[in-house]
């Protein structure tokens, strides 16, 4: 058993935010569209504004490209959405191949509702070796209405 009071500084091997890398690790962003007031730019370094957004309603995709592979421990996502109720789906997959071929790590739907639920926040903890894609694909409606995908933050370690 592991017991920890809380507000006690985490255990060895458990990363702070701290850790998160910077765009500067990534060798390429791909995006299927763009805002130019919310680049994707604004999503991936700390403080620099409301996050991604795309340019246009339905399906996006972000892909990162990491030169050389990368070993992936975590992923956080931040979601935010004040003023439309609908349900988002996202999903998390990497290659290890340029891209030929992906493996699923997560595919999640969230009810976001401006009289409550707003934001959805996920880390997921991983543990892959020789990432050199990772692909996030963001269906802002399923229901197929007009909603624009936004991502407030994303960060892998």
């Amino acid at each position: 058993m592991r017991k920890r009071v809380i507000g006690e500084t985490p255990p060895a091997g458990v990363s702070e935010a701290t850790d998160w890398l910077g765009p500067e690790h990534v060798a390429e962003v791909e995006v299927s569209s763009e805002d130019p007031a919310q680049p994707i730019e604004s999503a991936l370094v700390d403080d620099q504004g409301p996050g991604w957004r795309a340019a246009s309603s339905g399906r996006q995709t972000i892909r990162l490209r990491f030169e050389p592979a990368r070993r992936l421990e975590r992923v956080r996502l931040v979601f935010v959405e004040t003023g439309v109720a609908r349900t988002q789906e996202y999903l998390l997959r990497w290659s290890s191949d340029g891209g030929r071929s992906y493996r699923e790590i997560v595919r999640q739907q969230w009810n976001f509702n401006p009289q409550g639920s707003t934001s959805e926040t996920e880390t997921h903890r991983l543990d892959l070796a020789a990432v050199d894609v990772l692909e996030l694909i963001i269906t802002p409606d399923i229901a197929g209405g007009g909603a624009v995908a936004s991502l407030a933050q994303l960060r892998v370690a």
